[in-house]
């Protein structure tokens, strides 16, 4: 079924163009329209009728204005609005290319992280961990857009500054979108998944602390990004996404979590598509809750064993609430497998080394900005309590990992001089069943543009 399902998103997305109106076609209506009116100006000049000419002659006014408008391309160059380029599924940076009217576009974001690590575990054993500063990530976003309906975007990563020390570049999207209406935008390419607060919005300067938070790294693993196709859209107080993806490899499955899993667009193996869609609802400025969901069969590929496949469904909720400098956030992710015990064996996991069942992980944060209303800068103190279990359920046979059951405490305090530029500062209390946790300070130093 779910490969009937890509075939017609494939087809709705090559027979786009007979839907929606281009900006010539909306001139040439506009012009009929003129024509139409011009008419019944010529019919009502040779009555008496003054209110009915005057009329008319307001009428040809604003049509021609508004075809004018139209030819000069002045609605094209605009900003976005967070909940526009929140429908659309990306970060600032990322829509820039939305705001153009024909032509190509250049964003970016990048990110420096200085970590200092506790020299012993909760448990006061050694750690075994060296200090760092790492350059973490920089980000150029291309896009090209072709005209009012049709568009290119992608977002290339370059990490940990050079690939000869363990280093990579990567495309992280890369997509067309065909714009059917306001409501609805057809996409294929490789997009990013719409789970979770991080996902799509992934640059520093959107998210508080220093590191993603756990949750949306090893149970929705961001940044997660695949091969597909979709829709994108929003009517009302409602944005709404879903694609039909490539799958999971769940030879890569750990007790952990499901992050190794990913294909991430590169030869991606398709046993069994599958599906993820978001639902957000908006009933003010600056308050947004919502969920997603993600189901697919995840195959083990790589392998003789290409008849195992492990049933991988994650959901999440979450929630949002900005306003006067205040802003809250949180989320609950939750993931379900089937047939474990059978990719276990097949694995060689044994003991507290297996897959789990069932796996979860949220979190609440907070944070206040005391400069609200005192210019562009802004100084915000901020917490963020997380829990996380890779683990919480595992086959009838296996045991559970206690270091797998995770509680983090986060502390600290961001600075922004300008909203594309930002200093963070934390510590991190990380704590486990198994008394194995290592807290750190941090400190981030990042941009966007």
């Amino acid at each position: 079924m779910l490969k009937s399902v890509l075939f017609g998103v494939i087809f709705i997305l090559c027979v786009s163009f007979v839907w929606g109106e281009t900006q010539e076609e909306k001139i040439k209506k506009l012009e009929q329209r003129i024509e139409q009116l011009e008419k019944q100006l010529a019919a009502a000049t040779s009555t008496t009728d003054s209110s009915g000419v005057q009329e008319i002659r307001r009428q040809l006014e604003i049509l021609a204005a508004e075809v004018e408008k139209l030819r000069s391309g002045e609605e094209a160059e605009t900003e976005l609005d967070e909940s526009k380029r929140k429908s659309l599924g990306l970060g600032s940076s990322a829509a820039t290319v939305y705001t153009k009217k024909q032509g190509p576009s250049l964003a970016g974001y990048g990110e420096m992280l200085y970590e200092n690590f506790d020299s012993e575990t909760d448990a006061g054993a050694a750690s075994g961990r060296t200090d760092q500063i790492d350059f973490v990530r920089a980000v150029v976003y291309f896009g090209y857009r072709f005209n009012e309906r049709i568009l290119f975007n992608s977002e290339i990563e370059f990490e940990h500054a050079n690939t000869d020390l363990g280093g990579s570049v990567a495309v992280e999207f890369a997509h067309l979108d065909f714009a059917m209406n306001e409501s609805i935008t057809l996409r294929g390419g490789m997009v990013l998944l719409p789970m979770g607060l991080i996902n799509e919005f992934h640059e520093p300067n959107s998210y508080l602390g220093t590191h993603r938070p756990l949750t949306e790294n090893v149970i929705i693993p961001t940044t997660w990004r695949e091969n597909g196709a979709g829709f994108v859209g929003s009517h009302g107080i409602f944005n709404y996404r879903g694609y039909v993806v490539a799958g999971l490899n769940a030879a890569n499955f750990t007790s952990s979590g499901l992050r190794s899993g990913r294909q991430s667009g590169a030869r991606s193996k398709l046993g069994d598509p599958a599906f993820v869609g978001r639902l957000d609802v908006n009933p003010s400025p600056g308050i947004v809750v919502g969920g997603s969901f993600f189901a697919g069969n995840s195959i083990v590929f790589g392998t003789t064993a290409a008849d195992i496949d492990v049933p991988t469904r994650i959901r999440e909720f979450h929630g949002e609430f900005k306003r006067h400098g205040l802003q809250v956030r949180g989320l609950f992710a939750h993931a379900s497998l089937d047939d474990v015990d059978e990719l276990n064996d097949f694995l060689g996991l044994t003991g507290s080394s297996s897959v789990g069942e069932s796996m979860n992980g949220g979190y609440i944060e907070a944070g206040y900005n005391i400069l609200a209303g005192k210019g562009e800068h802004s100084l915000t103190p901020y917490i963020r309590y997380e829990s996380v279990d890779t683990q919480s359920e595992v086959p009838s046979g296996f045991l559970r990992n206690p270091a797998r059951d995770q509680s983090l405490w986060t502390v600290g305090l961001e600075y922004k001089p300008i909203s594309n530029i930002v200093v963070k500062a934390d510590y991190i209390a990380f704590d486990n069943k198994a008394n194995t946790g290592v807290d750190q300070f941090s400190i981030l130093l990042g941009y966007s543009f």
